[in-house]
């Protein structure tokens, strides 16, 4: 069933007024919050409709209402104005462009959590296509030589590969040949027994190192698959009495401090297409059980074509979707067009 007008500008009032209390609304609050000059009687006959839809329930006998995850879902899909405020303090640190990807990520955690006062999670980037872009092999003594690795997204890993008889530099440069010839522009699944065998045979003397190389570019890659998160505001959880209490507010501070479930929730979320953008998880949609009495709202920043990390923002059922969503809108935008520039 469709909510007329008055139905929909009821539920409205009355998630506004629980987002800001936190606590049960009754028809005289809503007949002084509203605009549509109704009595008490009306509105409490129009919120026994919306509680017999399931939009609204009523925690206590004789007690006001409070928003379902169905009513809340209603209010996310269809009554969020669409705005996108700037945020001053959020603006100023991304215009610093700073080199290290790790330590923006870090700073627009924290600077999430002050703005909205939930708690946050910022995910580094997901490299969809892990390919070699380019080897490098340097001496660095005797017993040693250092392969530097860059994949794609200019990614560079440095590993140290042990050897058992000195390089000169002529077979160093002909090593680096060989490698940037077969290995550029390969996936790690696309580096075969046939494509090893090639290397080998052209590499002579020296085919074990060739082993040596790929076991470190296969290591390389497979850091980048470790999805690492940053997370700040946890405690924030704790300022909203529905989330207080000792077992569920020691739940939640547990997966913001393991990130275990964490990893899983964005590691899961980025297997779909249809999970990019942004998201809002109600209750029981969300996917980590702890945070069944949360919501939660996550966004896809871009770096390049291919390469997106994730920012999540989580909250009391409650929360303000309308700062949350414009909020997150402005800051991956400006992520977005950091990025761009950068590359």
């Amino acid at each position: 069933m469709q909510l007329d007008e008055r139905k929909l500008k009821i539920l409205q009032a009355i998630i506004r007024n629980y987002l800001e209390t936190g606590e049960p609304v009754g028809s005289r609050t809503i007949s002084k919050y509203t605009d549509l000059s109704l009595s008490s009687a009306t509105i409490r006959n129009e919120m026994a409709d919306l509680e017999e839809l399931g939009y609204i329930i009523q925690p206590h006998t004789s007690a006001g209402r409070i928003p379902s995850d169905k009513g809340y879902r209603l209010y996310v899909d269809t009554m969020m104005e669409s705005k996108v405020h700037e945020v001053d303090e959020m603006k100023e640190l991304l215009t610093q462009k700073t080199d290290r990807i790790e330590l923006l990520l870090q700073q627009v955690a924290k600077l999430l959590a002050v703005n909205t006062n939930y708690a946050t999670m910022v995910s580094t980037p997901k490299y969809k296509h892990k390919k070699v872009k380019f080897l490098q092999l340097a001496e660095v003594d005797t017993t040693q030589i250092l392969a530097v690795i860059v994949l794609d997204g200019n990614i560079v890993k440095n590993k140290m590969i042990h050897i058992n008889d000195e390089l000169d530099k002529e077979t160093i440069l002909k090593m680096n040949i060989l490698l940037n010839t077969f290995l550029n522009g390969l996936d790690i699944t696309e580096i075969n027994l046939s494509v090893i065998q090639k290397m080998k045979e052209q590499a002579g003397v020296h085919s074990s190192i060739v082993n040596d190389i790929l076991d470190a570019v296969a290591q390389a890659i497979k850091e980048e698959d470790d999805l690492e998160i940053y997370t700040s505001g946890a405690t924030n959880i704790l300022k909203y009495p529905e989330l207080s209490d000792r077992e569920r507010a020691s739940e939640l501070l547990s997966a913001f401090e393991e990130k275990k479930m964490l990893t899983d929730f964005i590691a899961e979320s980025n297997e779909h297409e249809d999970n990019k953008g942004i998201q809002v998880y109600i209750g029981d949609e969300s996917p980590v059980k702890t945070m069944k009495d949360c919501s939660v709202v996550t966004a896809t920043y871009e770096i390049e074509d291919g390469v997106t990390g994730t920012i999540g923002i989580i909250g009391p059922k409650r929360m303000d979707y309308e700062k949350v969503v414009s909020t997150l809108k402005t800051l991956t935008g400006q992520l977005d067009d950091i990025f761009k520039n950068k590359t």
